[in-house]
C-alpha cells in the first residue's frame, strides 16, 4: 500500500465530515472572492462583459472621489483604532483590583452593545445628533452655546460619526484585555518590587510588554472593522454632505448597485484588500512575540 493510500485509508473520514462545511465555503466565499478578481479586470454590463486589464484600476486611481473616500477611512480607522485599544486597555486595568464576580458583571455590561443591531445604535445617534431636539444640542442649550449642525455641517460631519463610535468602549477588547492582565505572573510585579519599581513603571515594564499578543490580535480586528466601516456612514449621512462622510465601502456598495459598474467597483475592492493586508503585515512585523500571556 502506497503512502497516499494509507493517509487516504487512515483520514478518509475526517474528509468526509468536513466536506459539506468545505462545499459551502467554495460555493459562497471562494467562488465569488475569484469571481471579484475576474471582474476587476473586465468591464461587465447586466448582458455582457469585456475584457480591459488594468483600466479599472486606473480609473479608481484617478478619481478624486476614490481619494476622498480613501481619505475619510483612513481618519476613521486610525481614530477609532487608537481610541478603542487605549479605552479596551484603561478599562481593563481598572477592573483588576475587583473580585472575579465584579469583573464578569462589568465585562457583560460592556459587552452588551456589542449584541445590538449597529442600524438600531447608528439610528439612536441620528436622534441624539438632531439639530432642533436632539441631546447633545440640548446640553449646549444648557449652557448658552448655539445649535451645531453635527451630521449636516461638512466639516464636522465625520468627526460627529467618529464620536459616535468611540464614546463607546469595546467590549471584545475589555474581556481580552482583562483576561491577560489577569494571567501575568504575580512574580513579576513582586520582583519589580523588590528592585523598586513603582506602579508606573510595572505597568510601563511588564504589563504593556506581555499585552502585546493582545493588543496586536485587537489592532487587527480593529483595523479590518474600521476600513469596512459601512452601515453607521449609511444610515447616518448616506455619505454625505457632499460626499463629505463617504467611505471606500460604501464607494463600492454604491458604484456596484448604484452605478452598475461592478469591473471597478471589483477593483475598488481589491485595492482595499490590498490596503488591510498591507497594514496587517506592518501589525504583525511590530507587535508579533514568542512571549504570550
Amino acid at each position: 500500500m502506497t503512502e497516499i493510500a494509507r493517509f487516504w485509508h487512515r483520514h478518509k473520514w475526517s474528509y468526509f465530515f468536513i466536506a459539506p462545511g468545505m462545499f459551502f465555503f467554495f460555493v459562497f466565499l471562494g467562488y465569488p472572492v475569484l469571481r471579484a478578481v475576474a471582474l476587476a479586470f473586465q468591464r461587465v454590463t447586466l448582458r455582457s462583459s469585456e475584457w480591459v486589464g488594468l483600466k479599472n484600476f486606473i480609473d479608481v486611481f484617478s478619481s478624486q472621489l476614490f481619494r476622498d473616500a480613501m481619505w475619510h477611512t483612513f481618519l476613521y480607522a486610525f481614530f477609532v483604532v487608537a481610541a478603542w485599544i487605549l479605552s479596551s486597555l484603561a478599562v481593563a486595568a481598572l477592573l483588576q483590583p475587583f473580585s472575579n464576580r465584579v469583573q464578569s458583571l462589568f465585562r457583560g455590561a460592556f459587552y452588551l452593545p456589542y449584541v445590538t443591531s449597529i442600524i438600531v445604535i447608528s439610528l439612536v445617534w441620528i436622534y441624539i445628533f438632531q439639530p432642533e431636539y436632539g441631546f447633545l444640542n440640548w446640553l449646549l442649550g444648557l449652557f448658552g452655546l448655539p445649535r451645531v449642525l453635527w451630521l449636516q455641517n461638512p466639516n464636522i460631519a465625520l468627526w460627529s460619526i467618529i464620536l459616535s463610535t468611540i464614546v463607546v468602549v469595546p467590549g471584545t477588547g475589555v474581556v481580552l484585555y482583562s483576561a491577560s492582565i489577569g494571567s501575568i505572573p504575580r512574580e513579576l510585579y513582586e520582583a519589580a518590587e523588590v528592585e523598586g519599581a513603582n506602579a508606573v513603571q510595572k505597568w510601563m515594564r511588564i504589563t504593556v510588554p506581555l499585552l502585546k499578543p493582545t493588543t496586536l490580535y485587537l489592532m487587527v480586528i480593529y483595523t479590518i472593522a474600521g476600513f469596512q466601516v459601512f452601515e453607521r456612514v449609511y444610515i447616518m449621512t448616506g455619505g454625505g454632505p457632499i460626499n463629505r462622510t463617504t467611505t471606500i465601502v460604501q464607494l463600492i456598495y454604491m458604484t456596484a448597485f448604484s452605478d452598475f459598474n461592478f469591473g471597478r467597483a471589483s477593483a475598488q475592492a481589491l485595492v482595499l484588500f490590498a490596503i488591510i493586508a498591507t497594514f496587517s503585515f506592518i501589525q504583525f512585523r511590530f507587535l508579533s512575540t514568542d512571549v504570550e500571556y
